[in-house]
């Protein structure tokens, strides 16, 4: 198991740095763009699925498989906020 774990490890790290590199790969004056896309999404992977999490919790379920649908819908709204000016 131990084994296992390093070499999950070890393998993890060297995907980061070959999607980069295979992303940005021929976009030219445009790589600033999308490398920081990249970032973004990384950082968007590890805050909106709590604060999803959070705002379906906030909801609340009052009973029957309807409501907990609806409720699982408002937290989807939360992606379609966006900081645009």
């Amino acid at each position: 198991g131990l084994i296992s774990l390093i070499s999950i490890s070890i393998f993890m790290s060297i995907m980061f740095p070959t999607i980069y590199g295979i992303a940005l790969k021929d976009m030219g004056d445009e790589s600033k763009i999308g490398s920081s896309g990249l970032v973004m999404a990384i950082v968007g992977g590890a805050i909106v699925p709590p604060i999803l999490g959070m705002v379906n919790s906030a909801t609340g379920v009052v009973g029957g498989i309807s409501v907990l649908i609806a409720c699982f819908s408002y937290m989807f709204v939360l992606p379609l906020v966006n900081g645009k000016e």
